[in-house]
């Protein structure tokens, strides 16, 4: 049985420009210093390599098509200026959004607006001449009635599905409160014809709340069965979406994963010491000698995924369409393909930095290290990322492990005067303890983790933002609402 002592390590996972930028030296200190702690600092040439990367899965298979970028991963403009100047597309979710990609660049047949959406969203999506991805027949009514009202221009509308089935192994999937049921086609096939004039059909789609393959695969027949039905009443759809959830690797090594979980459900057994902060099990509970719950966090390691989880969902078998691969059903049709990848596009594009106040033991004895930010600055134990951070020197050298025996076990709290402000009830691993002054950096938390759920209590700041990139060998820096792929600081093209 594992000692308290033992070290169970999660180490992120860095590609090449984000270990460099973690290897910069005085770089990262000196942004903290000018900017303040905690600072969330992006890296807006990697999303355009994360692009090409989905844009190579589909030249693989010879599909046409876009790929939306789902803002709602990240807010940063720098993300979204550098994304406008490739061919990608986004997936807008407000009106906010919609107004960001607009004035980033984008214009209106490279944004599709999806999710829940108020009057004014509408609006404004139907006067730019947007794409509208539907989630009823009720929202195309009203969607409809705008454009009569204000004489607009036809909207282009993918009708989002759900709950499908047929033909072959029926493969359940959770329900869903988006999208219409794939049995009700013909009730929502009426309403466009209904709206013939102010709406036009050009696909048909999905997202499902899930990374199952094996669903995401059986959603996409059900498409091509709608698509069919479609052109069966003479229109004439042209592309089917697939939504998002391609998933990230976010760890270095997967046996640390698999070691990790199971010494965590023998902490919750009460089979060794606990491993988090007063004993948390993150949904798993003992029951008087048996494990209940379910795992509630984000698989950090996974084998596939971003691109290639896209390029092996399109290989697989289409077993209500003669085995043939999901790629060859959209090829022989001519059907473009669209993506949403929100998460899978800003891996490796960002971190967060925070500086550390104070190192001092509980009075139950629990190792304790106070940082300049909150909770809610890094979310992320509310997204499933529960890494080690990189322990930088006030010189901003990356502290290597195992130079100084062994890792020092640590809980991190926020600045917060809650008890529940910690950065992750998980026990992390440093190379040694930290000390005043030096920084810690949250790897690859551009996805979901950065924004979705900072506030100002206690009148603290939220983080501030910043984009990087490499220039003539050395790093370089300006405010993430200051950045364009065409100028450089100072006005230097």
């Amino acid at each position: 049985m594992p000692s308290s002592l033992e070290p169970l390590t999660l180490e992120p996972r860095l590609e090449r420009r984000l270990a460099s930028l973690l290897g910069a030296g005085g770089f990262l200190p000196s942004l903290v210093d000018a900017l303040g702690s905690p600072l969330s600092v992006v890296l807006p040439e990697q999303i355009a390599e994360n692009a090409e990367r989905f844009r190579a899965a589909y030249g693989t298979h010879r599909l046409g098509g876009r790929v939306y970028f789902a803002h709602k991963a990240n807010r940063s403009s720098a993300l979204l200026r550098r994304l406008a100047a490739t061919d990608a597309a986004v997936d807008v979710a407000s009106l906010g959004e919609l107004q960001h990609a607009l004035g980033a660049g984008f214009t209106p047949d490279r944004i599709m607006a999806t999710g829940p959406k108020n009057r004014e969203f509408l609006w404004l999506a139907a006067r730019t001449g947007v794409t509208v991805n539907a989630d009823s027949g009720g929202e195309l009514d009203e969607l409809a009635a705008l454009v009569r009202t204000h004489r607009l221009a036809r909207i282009p509308v993918v009708l989002r599905l759900s709950a499908f089935d047929g033909p072959g192994v029926r493969v359940l999937s959770r329900p869903s409160r988006f999208g219409t049921p794939a049995g009700e086609l013909d009730a929502l096939l009426d309403t466009v014809e209904r709206h013939a004039d102010a709406l036009e059909l050009i696909g048909v789609g999905y997202h499902l709340d899930t990374t199952s393959p094996e669903e995401k695969a059986r959603a996409l027949e059900g498409c091509v069965r709608a698509m069919d039905a479609c052109r069966g009443r003479g229109l004439r759809p042209r592309a089917v979406d697939i939504g998002g959830g391609f998933g990230v690797n976010y760890l270095a090594h997967a046996a640390e994963w698999e070691r990790y979980t199971s010494e965590l459900t023998a902490a919750v057994l009460g089979q060794r010491p606990p491993l988090t902060w007063r004993g948390h099990g993150y949904g798993l509970r003992n029951d008087g000698g048996t494990l209940r719950g379910a795992l509630g966090l984000y698989p950090a390691h996974r084998p596939v995924a971003g691109a290639r989880y896209l390029d092996e969902l399109l290989a697989m078998p289409a077993p209500s369409f003669g085995g043939r691969s999901l790629a060859t059903l959209l090829l022989e049709n001519l059907y473009d393909l669209y993506t949403e990848p929100g998460r899978a596009l800003v891996d490796q594009c960002g971190l967060v930095l925070a500086r550390v106040l104070e190192v001092r033991r509980t009075d139950s004895g629990e190792p304790l290290v106070r940082l300049a930010m909150k909770a809610d600055d890094a979310a992320l134990e509310e997204h499933g990322v529960v890494l080690d951070p990189v322990l930088l020197g006030r010189d901003g050298a990356r502290v290597p492990r195992g130079e100084d025996g062994p890792a020092a076990g640590v809980y991190l709290a926020g600045s917060l005067c809650l008890e529940a402000d910690l950065i992750t009830r998980r026990m992390v691993f440093l190379p040694r303890l930290p000390r005043p002054g030096e920084l810690l950096a949250f790897a690859n938390t551009a996805g979901y983790c950065m924004d979705f759920q900072t506030s100002r209590a206690q009148h603290q700041p939220v983080a501030r933002k910043v984009a990087a990139w490499e220039e003539d060998g050395s790093w370089r820096w300006c405010l993430d609402e200051q950045f364009w792929p065409i100028t450089r600081p100072g006005g230097e093209r």
